[in-house]
């Protein structure tokens, strides 16, 4: 499954809307995600499941680059 992640780069640092970044990511499920970032130091918002019509709508966009390496 796809999953978009939206995060903020740093997890000390209060969240700040216009400061949110996003990452496209393959796995089983939210908590899999979770623990392929976990070591990450970004604060994440909100993962949230891409499919069917929204997950071709996301692709056609020139931000979707879909994660391969999440290690620090």
């Amino acid at each position: 499954m796809m999953y978009k992640v939206y995060y903020q780069d740093s997890k000390s640092e209060m969240p700040v809307r216009e400061k949110t970044k996003s990452m496209y990511m393959e796995a089983d499920n939210e908590r899999a995600v979770r623990k392929l970032l976990k070591d990450q130091q970004i604060n994440i918002e909100f993962i949230q499941l891409l499919e069917g019509a929204y997950l071709e709508y996301e692709k056609e966009s020139e931000h979707f680059k879909l994660q391969e390496n999440v290690s620090s």
